[in-house]
């Protein structure tokens, strides 16, 4: 999969292309990451990306210009590998990111490609995201410094879902969040720790009981973590029924 980054600081992004899931696919070339550079496209001695907003008020907004130029290098890019991709800004005023639109991304993008345009100081020009983004994306209801933490976060969530990246096919599916629930509790050596066991049923070998322990542990999670994830889920009558259980106190696994 191919994904253009236009950003001006490349560099933060050798922290995740050199270690890892992310270094690993980057080396068996199932991703590849290219970056473009705004201030490379600015012109005058000092290349200048940024200027004050019309209409006052603190801050710099990015300049239409370099911007426009650093995408289409992008688009270029990608047109001599004969794709056609997504261009996405990285916005806190974007789409809340979902599981569901990772994998819809990979799925529908793997072959074509993503542009990930990173904005700095207060933003960018509004023309710029009129006339060239196809898709606006955030990670949370807060404010960063830029677009780049959050595009990495967005490379690394995509990459998991990449055929072939993760050791064991299943833990991508597995992960929190991939079929709505959270994650169930994990455990490994030593099966005691200063007092605590490792739930029994895990060092049963019954791998029916494991199942269904795992599952009843992502409900249980979901509803006391995130109970607002359960509107979105039609609950069977044993799910309910551990959710209700969970509320009266029993532990008996009803």
């Amino acid at each position: 999969m191919w994904i253009g980054v236009v950003t001006l600081f490349p560099e933060m992004f050798t922290a995740l292309t050199g270690h890892g899931v992310i270094g690993r696919a980057i080396s068996q070339e199932r991703i590849e990451l290219e970056f473009f550079n705004p201030r490379d496209y600015a012109e005058g001695a000092y290349r200048r990306v940024d200027d004050r907003p019309y209409g006052g008020g603190p801050g710099m907004v990015m300049l239409i210009e370099p911007l426009s130029r650093a995408l289409q290098q992008a688009r270029a890019q990608a047109q001599q590998r004969q794709l056609r991709p997504h261009v996405v800004y990285m916005s806190p005023q974007g789409r809340v990111l979902r599981q569901s639109q990772v994998r819809r991304w990979v799925e529908e993008r793997q072959q074509q490609g993503l542009i990930l345009l990173c904005g700095r100081y207060e933003g960018i020009d509004e023309r710029l995201i009129e006339m060239a983004v196809d898709e606006e994306c955030s990670i949370g209801d807060y404010v960063l410094s830029g677009g780049e933490l959050p595009a990495m976060v967005l490379v690394d969530a995509l990459t998991r879902w990449l055929p072939g990246v993760l050791g064991h096919g299943e833990s991508a599916v597995e992960d929190s969040f991939s079929a709505v629930w959270l994650d169930c509790p994990h455990y490994t050596r030593p099966p005691s720790y200063a007092g605590r066991e490792v739930p029994a049923v895990l060092l049963s070998g019954d791998h029916a009981e494991v199942a269904r322990w795992r599952h009843r542990q992502r409900v249980l999670r979901t509803a006391s973590r995130r109970p607002d994830l359960l509107s979105e889920i039609e609950l069977s009558t044993e799910e309910r029924g551990w959710i209700e259980g969970a509320a009266c106190g029993r532990t008996d696994g009803a």
